[in-house]
């Protein structure tokens, strides 16, 4: 029986950056559910401040949907998902960017329900949790510009990031490409920053959110390097891999390369979904 993908989006983004990479999917004669994760896609919050012409003030101070959502309940909703779909035959369990946080925890909690777990440049934190990585010697030449550059509000205040991705500031828009697309077009990057959402939550989890040997550890796992990717530095994806073979020597990952930036696996989606085709022909 073939396996259903279910594929889980990093921050900022929703299942819609899926949508090219499940297309192919399907010619290939996959099943795959992008999923949502709790106030993304249709659940994400855009007020009229940030409408052409912005008010900055307003979207620095509107209420967001995601505000106070936790990881708990981005792993409760990701269960869910997984329940349906273990009906239907063996469960693949991806994750991009952030979304690693997401997966990781939920096959601490379900191991059960995943069969096979992919990570693509994803965060899959085992030594450190993810706010500790971001001062280790692998995120130093990270540039994080684009980002303070777009801020709008505290958000201490609002209980949530929030980023003007429709900022019209060459040096915040420069910075966004060189960190996530740097070798797509200006329309390519541009399109897919158009379907990032401003807001983002807060709880990126912490100690007891790293990978657990006796449940994580026991789900054959692939991580998927990412070669060019400047937001996730290849030093840190091979340390995520080098971490989580220590934990579990005997289900170490299988570990596959793409070029290419944070987002052009997305874009540029027959490498990537033949990478797939490959993994789920293996596991049946």
């Amino acid at each position: 029986m073939r396996p259903t993908f279910v594929l889980v989006h990093g921050a900022f983004a929703n299942s819609f950056s899926f949508a090219p990479l499940q297309a192919e999917l399907g010619l290939l004669g996959h099943r795959s559910v992008a999923v949502d994760l709790p106030g993304h896609g249709f659940a994400a919050t855009y007020t009229p401040a940030y409408q052409v012409p912005q008010d900055l003030q307003g979207l620095a101070n509107a209420p967001g949907a995601i505000s106070g959502v936790s990881l708990a309940d981005n792993v409760a909703h990701l269960i869910g998902v997984l329940e349906r779909a273990k009906r239907n035959g063996p469960v693949i369990l991806l994750a991009h960017s952030r979304g690693g946080v997401t997966v990781t925890a939920a096959a601490n909690a379900r191991p059960d329900l995943v069969d096979q777990l992919v990570y693509v440049s994803a965060w899959c934190p085992v030594a450190l949790s993810v706010g500790d990585y971001h001062a280790e010697p692998e995120m130093a030449d990270v540039d994080s510009s684009g980002l303070a550059l777009a801020l709008a509000g505290d958000p201490a205040q609002l209980g949530l990031l929030r980023v003007n991705f429709r900022t019209a500031d060459p040096a915040a828009l420069a910075a966004f490409r060189a960190a996530f697309f740097a070798d797509g077009t200006e329309e390519e990057f541009l399109t897919f920053l158009n379907t990032f959402q401003p807001d983002e939550n807060l709880d990126f989890g912490g100690s007891d959110d790293r990978a657990d040997a006796a449940t994580w550890g026991r789900v054959p796992k692939t991580y998927v390097r990412l070669a060019d990717d400047a937001s996730m530095p290849p030093a840190l994806q091979d340390r995520f891999i080098r971490e989580g073979d220590a934990l579990t020597p005997d289900n170490p990952f299988r570990v596959r390369t793409l070029p290419g930036s944070h987002l052009r696996w997305l874009v540029d989606v027959g490498p990537s979904a033949r990478l797939l085709d490959e993994l789920a022909s293996a596991a049946t």
